[in-house]
């Protein structure tokens, strides 16, 4: 099979055509990877390629396994390979305690952020132990609230507190494969998820007041992506905690 001349490292993104995602596809082109951009609105993939000559934007919705296959099939035959997988595509779900969320809710959270984040690693696996040379290196998004949710976000929590689970359940796995596997946990970067939770407007606190909450600019937030997928094969970043300085977080409420 022909593949197309890649600069030599190749990524995933999911959730490519906004906020973090978007961000993080950018700052990896920029810094000479091929890059395939994963996310459910083809235009905003396109507009987060911007023409560049070694990204792949494809349209995918990551709950439906067929879109998964799809999606590293599409890449494996272009570059022939894949080196990174930033798993990012996420929702913050409906505000709720345990007492109040739908089914329907909970399970369409727990769908996009722990079943779809499980799909696409399961497919990068599989590409990562095939291909010659063997291995690369996949990198969960979690959030701070792996470690302390916010009131009122019942299933958003235990999805990242999930996803800490998944991350060393990779790494481990992975071991004998050349696969690493590494957590990010990101606070209060400026995304749009941000104007979900209010934070701009004051967000919930434990004590139930709200806060005007500080935040920081998602370009940073990349940068920490960038430092985790750069790492040496020898060495694997398993956890960064990057945070808005001042946010309530340790201590939180």
């Amino acid at each position: 099979m022909n593949h197309s001349q890649a600069p030599g490292r190749v990524a995933v993104v999911t959730g490519a055509g906004s906020g973090i995602g978007r961000a993080v596809a950018r700052l990896l082109l920029g810094d000479g990877y091929a890059v395939a951009l994963a996310g459910r609105r083809e235009p905003q993939l396109v507009e987060t390629a911007h023409g560049h000559p070694h990204a792949l934007p494809v349209a995918c919705d990551v709950t439906r396994p067929d879109d998964v296959e799809r999606l590293f099939e599409a890449t494996g035959q272009k570059w022939g390979r894949v080196d990174l997988l930033f798993n990012n595509a996420g929702v913050f779900g409906p505000a709720a305690s345990v007492d109040e969320i739908s089914l329907a809710d909970w399970d369409a959270t727990l769908a996009v952020n722990l079943t779809g984040s499980m799909l696409c690693a399961a497919a990068a696996v599989r590409a990562m132990k095939t291909q010659e040379p063997q291995g690369g290196r996949i990198i969960n998004n979690g959030s701070i609230s792996a470690h302390s949710p916010r009131p009122r976000t019942v299933a958003y929590a235990v999805t990242k507190h999930a996803m800490t689970g998944l991350t060393k359940s990779i790494e481990l796995d992975g071991r004998g494969f050349g696969i690493t596997c590494g957590q990010i946990d990101i606070g209060n970067t400026a995304t749009d998820i941000m104007d979900t939770i209010g934070v701009g407007a004051g967000a919930l606190q434990a004590d139930g007041s709200r806060r005007v909450e500080p935040t920081f600019p998602v370009e940073d937030a990349a940068r920490a992506v960038l430092m985790m997928a750069n790492m040496p094969p020898s060495a694997s970043v398993g956890s960064v905690v990057i945070t808005a300085a001042g946010m309530p977080f340790i201590g939180r409420g």
